[in-house]
């Protein structure tokens, strides 16, 4: 047992800060209209719980808004090419999300008549909806009583138990003292304990003077609230290395390509490169051109640090199948990774 026997959360005192500093975030309806009856969006809810997943709220609001402008209805964006929905992604990363969000929308129209279910349960039958994000849904917008444990509410809970442990090895006692709390108004509770995570309670600071649950919070009592969560023991991300190869062809455009259907990065746009390895292969240049050689690209993934050797050349088409050619204007509406774009600034384009 990690957990001590703290006072309970104070759901009500935690739902009365929420009507009055609960953020203004285009996919959210207000608890003022929510009191008044107007229901939240499932549609909007689950597509900005999607987006959510790893990116930051400001990262996500843009996307969010074209989303909804160019498909405003599952229907819509269940319609819409894959294609289509992956330029749209492009730079948000973590793109399966992406490919499962279309998935979903397509299982939604299909399976239920555009109507998404109203239980936890059935909306983690749907694809790439996982226990969170079918939480998130059933909370929020069928105000489901059950807990919505993100990270943000790991950081809340682990300082509120003063949790000597990691959150991962306390994951479901915390659980469960959040699903303890857990009111009628179990929608604006879970979107209430997010913005505390966000706003108050925050990584890098506590403002606990400001939390409406700091009375029993067992990290301020204790004095220091910032050293919770107990940070695991983090392994060495290895580092693959690899070649990226940028090819132009008189006009200056570029040579681009589909990544494979499966596997990191599945279906986006790349220029081609070689294997990523964990010792630098010798480059073998995919035509004939005067390579120069443009300088290196790092980005981190999530389990491995990637340095790409960036090399460009100008060659002739012929030989080259199963790629297109673009226009430099017309690289930001291609389905190019932040990885990629980066592939293309080292070489001089973008």
């Amino acid at each position: 047992m990690h957990l001590p026997s703290p006072a309970p959360i104070d759901a009500p005192a935690v739902l009365d800060w929420y009507d009055h500093h609960a953020r203004s975030l285009p996919w959210r309806v207000p608890p003022a209209e929510r009191a008044r009856g107007v229901a939240p969006d499932p549609y909007r809810v689950w597509l900005s719980e999607v987006m959510l997943q790893q990116t930051t709220v400001a990262a996500v609001k843009t996307y969010f808004l074209r989303f909804t402008s160019l498909w405003p209805t599952v229907f819509e964006l269940a319609a819409a090419p894959l294609e289509a929905v992956l330029v749209e992604w492009a730079g948000l990363g973590y793109y399966a999300r992406a490919r499962n969000l279309h998935a979903c929308a397509v299982a939604v129209v299909r399976d239920h008549g555009g109507v998404f279910p109203t239980t936890s349960a059935g909306l983690q039958a749907l694809p790439g909806i996982g226990a969170y994000t079918s939480a998130a849904i059933a909370a929020i917008c069928f105000d489901e009583r059950v807990a919505v444990l993100d990270g943000n509410l790991d950081r809340v809970l682990a300082r509120y138990f003063a949790l000597a442990v990691p959150v991962r090895e306390a994951k479901e006692e915390l659980r469960a003292a959040l699903q303890a709390a857990v009111p009628a108004r179990a929608g604006d509770f879970a979107q209430a304990m997010m913005d505390l995570g966000a706003t108050i309670c925050a990584p890098r600071t506590a403002l606990c003077m400001l939390c409406p649950i700091q009375p029993g919070c067992a990290a301020t009592a204790a004095g220091d609230p910032t050293i919770y969560p107990v940070k695991p023991v983090k392994a060495e991300r290895p580092v693959r290395k690899g070649h990226a190869y940028v090819m132009l062809d008189s006009a200056g455009d570029v040579y681009l390509q589909t990544r494979p259907d499966k596997g990191l990065l599945a279906q986006m746009t790349e220029v081609p490169g070689s294997d990523w390895s964990a010792a630098l292969p010798e480059p073998s240049y995919p035509a004939q051109g005067a390579w120069r050689h443009r300088g290196q690209v790092v980005h981190i993934f999530t389990h491995f640090r990637l340095e790409l050797e960036v090399w460009s050349a100008e060659v002739t088409p012929d030989g080259l199948d199963g790629g297109w050619w673009a226009e430099p204007g017309a690289l930001a509406g291609e389905a190019l990774p932040t990885l990629f774009r980066k592939v293309l600034a080292e070489a001089g384009l973008q």
